[in-house]
């Protein structure tokens, strides 16, 4: 198949029931047999702009604000390094089975692709239901509020009461319009973007790990010391999973390549190799970075820190210590344009395969980005941010998502049984699925042995609201008849157009 893709305006077309024209696009394609391809993403994403999808993904706030929570739940300095060292393997073997199953399946839209592919349709939309409502948007809206706080808060340094909340968030809104402006501008843009502040935040993590080692050079290694920085560890086993959990969500993103799939240059090396290159490299970071934080704190003070990057700034970097709240602000402002580069593919494949409105999968005509899901990303993740407190809510839809990681790595298990003649670009040991799946069972038992709550009986009528909603909206295709007039109506505004003939290019196929 092309990358270059030659696009050419069509004939209108009658609008279902009301008889409005509505444009379309198809698009010339000299390798396509039949003739004419489906409104596509161009391939224009390379192994340099994927390595900084991931690794900028990956590395939010988490490790510089608040690496505590693993900390506070392993009681042990040695522990927290061991489960930031084995977040980092769980993150990398997760990677591994996705990228077999990308190479296998060159779709765009990550688990969707893949559960659609394994499952079938009720599964894979269940996971879009949960991943487009309230994942994706709620981790962008996180994010992009703790860039509103880093960036509010140097305005109020010195007050009782801190930065007002309403300046968080309207600084946390103008961080999410300005993320979707850039990404519906073009692809190049985004992913510029995407390169600098990697660029950006791995320069702050090196300047952290660079004063690390000058002061292990000056013998301050008293609480990394293996002799005594694996004494008080918990013995409750059930701990260590929320433990995961903190250090997972600061490697969180270590999936997000594999739903640009057809907009990156030749998937089938640059996939794996981003990979391979990416979570390691991230991995090392973070190991590094934690190390070089307990050369300057004491268990004790790092736990009683707010934001623990700022204060080994403040302790080693003097009258330059305001460099590092502009490298949280950086970091955040790079880990949420690429969880809405990676939302937004979510949205327009699954609107493309008929799980979600057909307006979602619509392609801006002139800068070739899925503008309405990229729009619709942002648009919920602000709404997010109008209750005071959601984080619990999200946190408890924790296990889902580890619930979605290992059905998918069990997939690649699944398809070595059923599909044993297929052609797979990357053959990954089946040792590696295996633990991914079981460390899958174990995320989400543990948390709620440890500690049950009613909220996940919320999670569960959630899901259950998506099953519902499948057998009338996939599977009978019901859809109300204004969505017509609505979907006209953001065509003719916002001159996107939706694919042509998915589905029967597709059995073509």
């Amino acid at each position: 198949m092309s990358s270059e893709l030659n696009y050419r305006p069509r004939e209108s077309v009658k609008a279902a029931d009301n008889g409005q024209d509505v444009k379309q696009m198809e698009i010339k394609n000299d390798d396509d047999p039949y003739g004419e391809e489906k409104v596509g993403l161009k391939r224009q994403v390379g192994l340099l702009s994927g390595i900084a999808l991931i690794v900028g993904s990956m590395i939010g706030s988490g490790i510089f604000v608040s690496p505590k929570g693993v900390l506070v739940n392993t009681e042990s300095v040695g522990m927290s390094l061991v489960i930031w060292t084995l977040c980092g393997v769980l993150a990398t073997f997760g990677a591994l089975c996705y990228a077999e199953l990308g190479t296998m399946i060159p779709k765009s839209g990550g688990e969707h692709a893949y559960l659609n592919e394994i499952y079938g349709p009720p599964i894979a939309f269940l996971f879009a239901w949960t991943a487009i409502i309230v994942l994706k948007p709620s981790a962008l809206a996180i994010i992009s509020l703790s860039f509103g706080e880093y960036v509010v808060a140097p305005f109020y340094e010195g007050s009782e009461c801190g930065p007002p909340v309403s300046a968080t968030k309207l600084v946390a809104v103008l961080c999410v319009i300005l993320i979707v402006v850039i990404n519906c501008a073009s692809v190049k843009a985004a992913t510029a973007v995407q390169n600098f502040f990697t660029v950006a935040k791995l320069l702050a993590c090196a300047l952290i790990i660079i004063i690390g080692f000058i002061e292990m050079g000056k013998g301050n290694t008293e609480y990394i010391n293996p002799k005594v920085s694996f004494q008080g560890s918990t013995a409750n086993v059930f701990a260590y999973g929320l433990a995961f959990y903190q250090g997972l969500w600061a490697y969180d993103g270590w999936n997000q390549l594999n739903y640009i799939t057809e907009e990156l240059i030749n998937p089938y090396r640059n996939l794996p190799l981003a990979i391979v290159i990416g979570i390691p490299l991230v991995t090392t970071v973070y190991l590094m970075v934690n190390i070089s934080y307990f050369t300057v704190m004491s268990p004790d003070e790092l736990l009683q820190s707010g934001a623990v990057a700022v204060t080994f700034a403040d302790r080693t970097l003097g009258v330059m210590s305001w460099i590092m709240p502009v490298a949280v602000a950086f970091s955040t402002f790079g880990a949420a344009n690429g969880n809405c580069f990676a939302c937004s593919r979510l949205s327009f494949v699954a609107a493309r395969e008929g799980h979600m409105p057909q307006l979602l999968s619509m392609v801006q005509s002139t800068t070739i980005t899925p503008f309405m899901a990229i729009v619709t990303s942002g648009f919920i993740a602000i709404l997010m941010m109008i209750p005071s407190d959601f984080n619990q809510l999200v946190n408890y839809f924790s296990f889902a998502s580890w619930l979605v990681y290992g059905a998918t790595a069990l997939g690649v298990i699944t398809l070595r049984i059923t599909d044993k003649d297929a052609i797979r670009p990357i053959k990954i040991p089946i040792p590696i699925p295996c633990i991914v799946v079981l460390s899958s069972v174990y995320l989400i038992a543990a948390p709620i042995i440890n500690d049950p709550s009613v909220e996940f009986i919320y999670v569960i009528i959630f899901l259950i609201l998506g099953i519902v909603m499948y057998f009338p909206v996939v599977r009978f295709k019901y859809q109300p008849r204004f969505m017509d007039s609505v979907t006209v109506f953001f065509q003719l505004l916002f001159d996107v157009a939706p694919p042509k003939g998915a589905n029967e290019d597709e059995r073509k196929e």
